[in-house]
Order: structure tokens, then sequence, then C-alpha cells
């Protein structure tokens, strides 16, 4: 006991029981446990992340319009050209067979013309006069050009077109395809209602009727043309030609051949202001 309380009277050891008693430090917790790991992202995941939400830039938006106008305008055509093409597609067989054969006629009559002007080179060339056979050229060239100008009568085989518009619904464009598909077929001459048809013929709107080079003329409009009534009539009745576009319109039209036209109207020559014949 002596011992003990001489101890306890230590420096020492009266400081050693003032302070606590050691706490065993607690060891560090686990992060992994403490906190779940995020997971990796796949590549799929970062590819969305990528696209989403989309940036788009003023260049990519001009691009994607242009390309939007481009796309657009292929369909319209696209679009366009089936329409074109619906009326030979529902075309029986005798009329794709009778298509075929006007635009074999017009390749022939083109071949025709290709041979008429060698054979006048020819005959100029191995003629034993060329003076007088350059005359006599002349004079069939001068009848030609008189009747394309209209100048002159002219007369021969070909058709008569007579289109009955009791509603009022043919309209000046309508006469003008019929001209030009008649021109197309090879018709030599032209005369409608008294009119004579040349080059530069114009056709307007004149009230409730029509204007040809400012000569009005009413209904029934008369065409008298003359060419091969054979290339003539067909190229009228073609599928979706003039002849159905006029009977969409309800005028009758009757399409006539004959071995004689006569086309009688005749027009003033005209001396051309500016132009003159050339050497070259």
């Amino acid at each position: 006991m002596g011992n003990q309380d001489e101890n306890d009277e230590t420096p020492e050891y009266r400081l050693r029981k003032e302070l606590p008693e050691e706490v065993p430090a607690a060891e560090p917790a686990d992060d992994a446990a403490a906190e779940p790991a995020e997971p990796a992202s796949t590549g799929r995941q970062r590819l969305v992340q990528g696209l989403w939400p989309p940036r788009v830039t003023r260049a990519q938006l001009i691009v994607a319009v242009l390309l939007f106008g481009l796309g657009f305008g292929l369909a319209v055509q696209v679009a366009s050209n089936s329409d074109s093409g619906n009326a030979l597609r529902g075309a029986r067989q005798e009329d794709l067979v009778r298509i075929l054969d006007e635009l074999g006629d017009r390749s022939q009559r083109l071949e025709d013309e290709k041979q008429g002007l060698e054979k006048q080179r020819q005959e100029l060339e191995n003629s034993s006069d060329q003076a007088e056979e350059a005359r006599k050229q002349t004079v069939e060239k001068e009848r030609q050009l008189g009747i394309l100008a209209g100048t002159v009568a002219a007369q021969g085989p070909g058709i008569t077109m007579t289109i009955e518009d009791t509603k009022g619904t043919v309209e000046a464009d309508m006469l003008l395809d019929a001209i030009q598909e008649l021109r197309a077929a090879g018709a030599e001459a032209i005369q409608v209602n008294g009119v004579r048809v040349v080059a530069g013929t114009f056709l307007t709107e004149s009230g409730k009727g029509v204007s040809v080079d400012g000569n009005k003329i009413n209904t029934p409009f008369r065409f008298k043309v003359i060419g091969n009534p054979q290339d003539l009539e067909p190229a009228l009745n073609i599928p979706g030609g003039v002849v159905q576009t006029l009977e969409k319109e309800q005028a009758t039209v009757t399409v006539e051949r004959s071995g004689k036209i006569v086309v009688d109207a005749l027009r003033a020559a005209k001396r051309p202001d500016y132009a003159r014949s050339s050497d070259r």
C-alpha cells in the first residue's frame, strides 16, 4: 500500500491519470463501399450524346435548304414527265402505230427535201447552160417562196377542218396549237376563215371571237390546208392532240380529206425596212 501511494503521488503518474483513455482510431471506410461507382458509358450512348441535342450551324442550315429545294425540283420534274406520258400509256395500239407512222412520215419528208436540194445542186453542176438552169430554178424558188409568204394563190391535196364552237370556249391559243400541229405535219399553205396564215401570223382574243393578224374571225372556224392528207389528218387526231383538246371544250371538230384544196387568200408583199439581200 505504501508503495502504491507513493507512486500515485509522483507527477508522471498524476498526469497519466488526468489524460483520457486512448481510443483506437477507426479504420477508414472503403470508398467503393460508401459511394457506388458510375457505370462506364457505351459507344452508342456517347454517339447519342454527341448527336442530341443537335447543334446546327448557319452553313449546315443553308446546305439543308438547298438540298430540299433540289429534291423538290426533281420531284416536280418526275411528276410532270409522268403526267405527259399518261396520254400515251392509255392509248390504244392502233393509236400508237399511227403516231409512229407520223414520225416516220416526217423523217421521210425531210429526207425527200434533202434529196431535192442535192438534185438541184447536181443539175446546176452538170447543166451545159448553167445560166438558163439557174434562171429556171430561181423562178421555181420564187413561186415556192410566194406560197410560203402568202403572196400567191395555191392549190393541191389537203384537208378541211371545221370547228363549231357554240359554247364560246375555244380560245386563240387552241387555234394556234392547231396551226403549229399542221405545220409540223407538213402543211404547205393554210387559210383560216379567209385569212392567209404565214410565218409571222399571230392570234389574239377579240371579244367573243378570235383575231388572226388583226382580222376578227367568228365561229365556225374553217381551216383550209394544203399538204399530204395522210399526214395531216392523223396529226390532228393523235391521243391528247388538237381534236381531243377541242372536244374537251365541248367544241365539234370535223376533218375532211380532199384531192383539191384552193388557198386563195393573199397577203400583200411587204418590203423589209432594214433587211437587204447579201451576196454572202
